[in-house]
């Protein structure tokens, strides 16, 4: 009896005072997001297998701050309360503080605008030509020259619209226009064959 009542007191007994384990969490949120406005955008683009690792290996950096000694089930559930309420007051004040929300959250950066890559853009946001290439086909594109514009938001997607009317819509249109041209020689040829007839 004696050692379940210890087990239910180490799940749920927190080893350090409840302020320092809602602080924890809060600080660390904030010093991520800090960090995350600072680093740019491409991290949360994940682009490649070197960003995702660094998302990873982010979270497993961070959890002991966050938790501190302490691997009670209390402690588990103060932490994630902590964390899920800071992201929603921050969400509840951005939401009604758009010029906030900006300066946090920062611009969109324009990567292609009418078939044109802006190279300077791209090497601010160190995005390589290969990852260029990654997006677009991503988007059912093969070349910069088909895209009308490719911009790189703030939460790291990418939107990427193509030219209007596509290179396939405009190759088609011209694969029409000679099968109708050819349909024309073909009806003029029947009739001057039944003329003579």
């Amino acid at each position: 009896m004696g050692n379940a009542l210890h087990v239910w007191q180490d799940m749920f007994h927190l080893p350090i005072p409840l302020l320092e384990k809602l602080a924890r969490p809060v600080i660390v949120y904030l010093c991520l997001i800090v960090f995350l406005r600072l680093f740019g955008k491409r991290e949360l683009a994940q682009l490649n297998p070197f960003d995702l690792v660094v998302l990873l290996s982010l979270s497993n950096t961070v959890q002991n701050a966050i938790i501190g000694d302490d691997n009670s089930v209390t402690g588990g559930i103060v932490g994630a309360f902590a964390l899920l309420a800071t992201n929603w007051l921050l969400m509840w004040v951005l939401y009604r503080m758009p010029k906030l929300t900006k300066t946090l959250e920062g611009t969109s950066s324009l990567i292609i605008q009418g078939g044109v890559v802006d190279e300077g853009e791209m090497k601010r946001q160190t995005l390589t030509p290969e990852d260029l290439t990654s997006v677009l086909n991503k988007n059912g594109f093969s070349d910069p020259s088909e895209v009308d514009l490719c911009v790189l938001e703030p939460n790291g997607t990418f939107y990427v619209k193509g030219k209007t009317p596509s290179i396939e819509q405009v190759e088609m249109g011209e694969v029409m226009a000679v099968l109708g041209q050819l349909s024309d020689e073909v009806r003029a040829l029947r009739l001057e064959l039944e003329g003579r007839n």
